[in-house]
């Protein structure tokens, strides 16, 4: 008769959804804002840049959007730390600062070469995301640069030794 659906089934979605949702402890911290603000002002740079006739930057801002897309959902389910293999701070690092720098050019050009007004609009939402990107990477550099430091590491070298151990160079 009608679609009435199970309690068990409806509760089973929201928690599947849930799942894929960002956690709000990690939307409001730092790295969460400047990554959801990445993830929407590439979005919106790939659908000025799709608008203009600088249509053929439009791969730029699709790709960071994916990518910013890909960590804010890693960060968020702590998926980055089931791969120990990758440094991520260091991956993030480096997407960040490539981004800043192709996001500034394509937008240089996007401002000075085409004369639609899409394109100028896609160049200024490039600048804006350059902000967002330049920032990330000036916070991931001073987290690494005190990691590297040793100011900030809370884990032990791993190529301490204890006291006890017996080696053969005594």
């Amino acid at each position: 008769m009608g679609d009435i659906e199970a309690p068990e089934n409806k509760r089973s979605r929201q928690t599947i959804v849930r799942s894929l949702l960002p956690s709000k402890e990690f939307i409001t911290s730092r790295k969460g804002l400047l990554l959801l603000g990445e993830v929407v002002m590439s979005f919106i740079s790939f659908v000025c840049f799709a608008a203009s006739t600088a249509a053929a930057f439009v791969t730029a801002p699709f790709i960071e959007f994916l990518a910013a897309l890909f960590l804010l959902f890693a960060y968020s389910t702590k998926f980055n730390e089931r791969f120990k293999g990758f440094h991520w701070p260091l991956m993030d690092f480096l997407r960040c600062v490539s981004a800043s720098i192709i996001f500034f050019i394509i937008s240089m050009i996007s401002v000075s070469k085409y004369l639609d007004g899409a394109s100028k609009t896609a160049g200024v939402f490039g600048f804006i995301t350059t902000i967002f990107f330049a920032l990330d990477f000036y916070f991931i550099f001073n987290e690494l640069a005190n990691f590297l430091k040793g100011g900030d590491s809370s884990e032990e070298p791993p190529n301490t030794q204890d006291d006890d151990s017996d080696s053969d160079s005594d």
